[in-house]
């Protein structure tokens, strides 16, 4: 029985075989890794990717999408674990001193949140490669000064480096999203610049919140004028002008505080 794409679980599914193909190519699968994907949907590249591993892990909210996946795949090639992806364990995939590669065609609906929340495992993994929207990865691998560049840029490009690969058509899909879609790679940084994530982040949602001001307004009764030139910022820029470097020197001050 054909399942029919839901809504709510923000399903767009990859049908375009050569897109596929390019995807395997970039993630470039080797038989022994320790790999989880992410909304494996009707298995089109779970099967591909089972085409190179031993075993192939799994993190599939919808019920009816399990239930196929059962069905398709045997369980000791394809581990399933039925849940939300915003809610699961990653760090309970690794085993010893074995990282994980992650790859996935994430929702558009929740891109930002899963994203976030697979930060937090950044140190047991290798790399993620990621089917995304493709304003979302634009905005992950923004540069300081353009427009696309902000807070989404800022905390990403502070635990990964990230390259948009290439761009997938709507066509390429069932059913065609409204956008286009990128692929994007992100490897994790060994050591990130030193400083606590939970004022990295108050700094830079603070900055970003009015960012038609310049910074001197929108981090008023959180930094002096002073304080932002000893982080070395001309207090006249706007945020998408600040380099990540001087918005970890401004949470390094709060660390100090």
């Amino acid at each position: 029985m054909k399942h029919i794409p839901k809504k709510r679980f923000g399903q767009n599914f990859l049908t375009d075989d050569n897109v596929l193909h390019e995807i395997i190519r970039a993630i470039a699968p080797a038989s022994d890794d320790l790999m989880v994907e992410i909304g494996p949907g009707q298995g089109a590249m779970t099967r591909l990717l089972l085409q190179a591993l031993k075993q192939l892990q799994v993190v599939e909210l919808d019920r009816d999408l399990v239930a196929l996946l059962k069905k398709m795949f045997s369980a000791d090639r394809l581990q399933i674990h039925s849940g939300d992806a915003l809610q699961f364990d990653f760090g309970s995939l690794c085993t010893g001193e074995r990282r994980l590669r992650v790859v996935g065609n994430l929702p558009y609906n929740i891109s930002s949140p899963l994203l976030f929340h697979l930060a937090q495992y950044a140190p047991q993994v290798i790399d993620q490669h990621f089917m995304l929207q493709k304003e979302v990865v634009e905005r992950m691998v923004a540069e300081p000064g353009s427009r696309d560049y902000g807070r989404l840029s800022v905390m990403l490009q502070w635990r990964y480096r990230m390259e948009l690969l290439f761009i997938v058509p709507p066509e390429a899909f069932d059913p065609p999203p409204k956008v286009e879609s990128a692929i994007v790679r992100m490897l994790p940084i060994a050591s990130p610049l030193a400083c606590n994530q939970r004022h990295l982040e108050q700094v830079v949602t603070k900055a970003f919140s009015q960012r038609r001001k310049v910074i001197r307004n929108c981090l008023a009764g959180m930094f002096t004028e002073q304080q932002l030139i000893d982080a070395g910022i001309d207090p006249q820029l706007r945020p998408e002008a600040v380099g990540l470097e001087a918005y970890v020197n401004l949470a390094r001050m709060l660390d100090a505080a």
